[in-house]
């Protein structure tokens, strides 16, 4: 069986009271049997968060996958570790697009994850100009060849992929049931292809294409989808807590 997950990416968002208040809604309304829940706030609410020792994993928006080192503004892998972070967000749209990080300099960040024994959940996806030339299969699988596809057997079953159709976020734009299952579907089938049948069939995809309380059941639903990376939905407990209860 795979896992099934809701994330919550909370990007830059929250004073530190506010943060605090929403995990704690968060993790006392759930009950962990229903899904696997994750949240990755902004960094400097990570420590704060994990100490109330809940049930709600904490994991990290970013990091630099070097020890240590000259580079003014980062932090790095072994800081994160050190605060008992066991997932991190790597290759998010927005770190692509607008920090301009690459699929090698990704690569250099799950090979730094997995060393340090944090899960690398591992988004990938394409913009509108890719999906209008209906390139978006080749396009996302080889952001992934790029990325995990060195990864040998006993690694990649540690990675969480999301797939988020960028061309469907803030353009007005939706992706439909059937284009997020068939995305998922194509991703399964590389990944069986690469790492064998029975790895490929273990991992879990999420979706991260505006993923919220209305859509949640019948995005679930679908075959390959096991949960949701989301995003504004996730900055209120109610609305997250009722994405967690639709499978």
């Amino acid at each position: 069986m795979r896992k099934k997950i809701v994330a919550g990416n909370w990007k830059m968002n929250l004073l530190p009271e506010e943060a605090l208040e929403l995990y704690r809604q968060i993790d006392s309304d759930y009950c962990a049997d229903d899904c696997e829940l994750l949240v990755f706030p902004p960094i400097m609410y990570v420590r704060d968060l994990i100490a109330q020792h809940g049930q709600i994993s904490v994991g990290v928006q970013n990091f630099h996958p070097e020890e240590s080192g000259a580079y003014t503004g980062e932090i790095s892998v072994s800081q994160v570790s050190s605060c008992g972070v066991k997932h991190a967000l790597v290759g998010h749209s927005e770190r692509r697009m607008i920090f301009n990080e690459s699929n090698d300099f990704l690569k250099e960040k799950i090979n730094a994850a997995l060393t340090h024994d944090i899960v690398p959940l591992v988004c990938c996806g394409e913009p509108l100009e890719i999906r209008d030339m209906d390139s978006h299969v080749a396009y996302v699988t080889n952001q992934l060849a790029e990325t995990i596809g060195h990864l040998a057997e006993s690694e990649i079953v540690r990675c969480i992929i999301a797939y988020e159709p960028i061309w469907a976020i803030g353009t007005g734009r939706t992706a439909s049931i059937d284009q997020a299952q068939e995305m998922h579907a194509s991703i399964r089938y590389w990944l069986k292809n690469q790492f064998g049948e029975q790895v490929g069939a273990i991992i879990t995809i999420l979706y991260g294409g505006s993923c919220n309380a209305s859509n949640a059941s019948e995005l679930f639903a679908c075959p390959d989808v096991d949960g949701g990376l989301i995003g504004g939905a996730s900055l209120d407990a109610a609305s997250f807590l009722k994405i967690a209860r639709s499978f």
